[in-house]
């Protein structure tokens, strides 16, 4: 998977494209991301105790990482690999051949 934690992405497709979020995980065996602000569902908890109140909570769920596209200097861009002079793999944006 070439999306990492704190990437900036943009949705491309379904219910949620356009949006633009931060990856806050990444889960690599789903091929699933979680960005921030995208994908809301609502969860119901039950009241545990009198002092306790029921609720609905608002929580990102995961989205397919072939939906969402990485944000480099404002513009989406595929991520691809090279090896640098100190031979180290790093990641490039595809548009530019910039280091990200």
């Amino acid at each position: 998977m070439k999306l990492r934690k704190g990437d900036n992405v943009r949705v491309i497709s379904g219910k949620d494209r356009g949006k633009e979020g931060e990856v806050k995980r990444v889960l690599p065996a789903a091929n699933k991301v979680v960005v921030e602000g995208v994908n809301i569902a609502s969860r119901h908890t039950a009241r545990r105790n009198e002092k306790q109140a029921s609720e609905i909570k608002k929580i990102e769920m995961p989205i397919s990482a072939s939906n969402v596209m990485l944000v480099h200097k404002g513009k989406v861009t595929r991520v691809g690999h090279k090896v640098d002079a100190k031979g180290n793999k790093v990641r490039i944006a595809r548009s530019t051949g910039d280091e990200i």
